[in-house]
């Protein structure tokens, strides 16, 4: 039974990913939904673990390694250095993957695994695509510019596909609910 809810909650998430990729213009008449959530869908999130899972196997290669070409001496010293490092990522990673945005008329609520914030619309004055080019590829996220403070990342919704509509579908929602609360 519980298999079913964690299924039917991720259909619901995908159908409302899909409205969200038709959503209105501002000129319509229809309105926008009350609260939608930008988060990583299964799939997606899948695809995220499978991430997560070859870095730990990086990780693990690279204690190995330490393990036999260090001095005895040293040895744990590596070792610790990588597991530290390692730790680092991985909760970076899994904050990441976990993480998710509620839109609501009066602005986001951020969510990640260690903080939860939230942005009222009258603070943001861009939302826009950024890209950031590393080992693993090209990834695109959202940032939203705040009038004071720093740029924020937008908690799930980031993609390393050039053509993600999921993606397109979530960076829309965001700046429809900016749009119609701002009225601009």
């Amino acid at each position: 039974m519980a298999r079913w809810g964690v299924a039917v909650g991720a259909a619901a998430a995908n159908a409302r990913v899909k409205a969200a990729a038709k959503v209105p213009s501002a000129g319509s008449i229809r309105a926008v939904p009350p609260q939608t959530w930008i988060r990583l869908d299964a799939a997606e999130r899948i695809r995220y673990w499978w991430r997560a899972g070859f870095v730990t196997l990086a990780f693990i290669g690279m204690a190995v390694a330490a393990w036999l070409t260090a001095a005895a001496a040293a040895r744990w010293w590596c070792i610790g250095g990588v597991a530290v490092f390692y730790s680092l990522v991985l909760s970076a990673m899994v904050s990441q993957g976990a993480g998710a945005t509620l839109l609501t008329s009066e602005g986001m609520e951020l969510r990640t695994l260690f903080k939860c914030w939230s942005v009222p619309w009258g603070e943001v004055t861009k939302i826009e695509v950024r890209y950031r080019t590393g080992r693993s590829g090209t990834w695109r996220y959202v940032r939203v510019d705040r009038v004071q403070g720093k740029a924020i990342t937008v908690p799930g919704a980031f993609t390393v596909r050039w053509s993600d509509r999921k993606f397109d579908a979530k960076f829309a929602a965001i700046q429809e609910y900016w749009v119609r609360s701002v009225g601009t």
